[in-house]
């Protein structure tokens, strides 16, 4: 089965976000979409062949962690953007981010500093399987994810998703995508 890639173009026009950043981006995430389907490929044909044992073959599903979890990330992060509301304060959201971090204000300035950390990779609040809340910095798509635990709210922060835009003024477009959570599709994602 190929995977395709989903339509995000309704994205083009957000507020602090050009089309050049949000059209590029769009174009790396196809290009994981497209490599993730070339490496299930490749590794089912070495499936067929008995070519398990060769270094190729462990290499390959090795990078492949790297290619779908960079389109299963850019996936969460474009279907978390396209909001336009503030935050709805009685929300499901608002109430199980205040049960794991006391308050909304709390989990906001936690998530935003995880966010202005120096490095490159992810912002992924995630909900493990007893229901708590927390914010984690993830380096390659495919390093650092805490097993069992669902992904709420990505925040993409290697430098192709602000450099165009903010250059080097990280916080500037933490400050953006905020204004573009779509709340809605957040609140969906919480069990």
């Amino acid at each position: 089965m190929a995977y395709q890639a989903k339509d995000y173009s309704s994205l083009v026009g957000m507020a602090g976000f050009s089309e050049t950043l949000i059209k590029n981006h769009f174009t790396l995430y196809q290009g994981y979409v497209t490599n993730a389907n070339k490496l299930m490929d490749t590794l089912s044909v070495m499936l067929k062949d008995g070519k398990t044992t060769v270094p190729e073959y462990s290499e390959l599903k090795r990078r492949m962690g790297f290619e779908f979890n960079g389109m299963r990330l850019h996936e969460y992060y474009f279907d978390n953007l396209g909001g336009k509301t503030q935050v709805d304060k009685n929300s499901i959201f608002v109430r199980t981010v205040a049960e794991s971090f006391g308050s909304y204000e709390a989990w906001e300035q936690d998530f935003k500093a995880t966010g202005a950390m120096r490095g490159i990779g992810w912002v992924v609040l995630y909900q493990d399987w007893t229901g708590v809340l927390f914010n984690a910095w993830i380096n390659e798509h495919e390093t650092g994810h805490f097993a069992g635990c669902t992904p709420i709210l990505v925040m993409d922060v290697f430098e192709h998703a602000y450099m165009i835009d903010y250059g080097l003024k990280r916080a500037d477009y933490i400050t953006s995508f905020f204004k573009n959570i779509n709340w809605e599709s957040v609140s969906k994602r919480i069990k």
